[in-house]
């Protein structure tokens, strides 16, 4: 079921709700791989899982 309060496009996870862009989890986890961010490139969702057979 769609979150409607976590939009997300990244077709290869497996919690996106492919016919609508949102993301199917109640809640999700946002971090850095940087100590001090300052571009939206810098963060990512910790949430992800990637979806089974997908990339190959």
């Amino acid at each position: 079921m769609k979150n409607t309060a976590i939009q997300c496009d990244v077709k290869s996870c497996e919690y996106n709700c492919q016919d609508c862009n949102y993301c199917s989890l109640e809640s999700i986890k946002v971090g850095t791989h940087e100590a001090h961010p300052t571009q939206c490139a810098c963060t990512d969702c910790k949430s992800f899982k990637l979806k089974e057979n997908c990339c190959k």
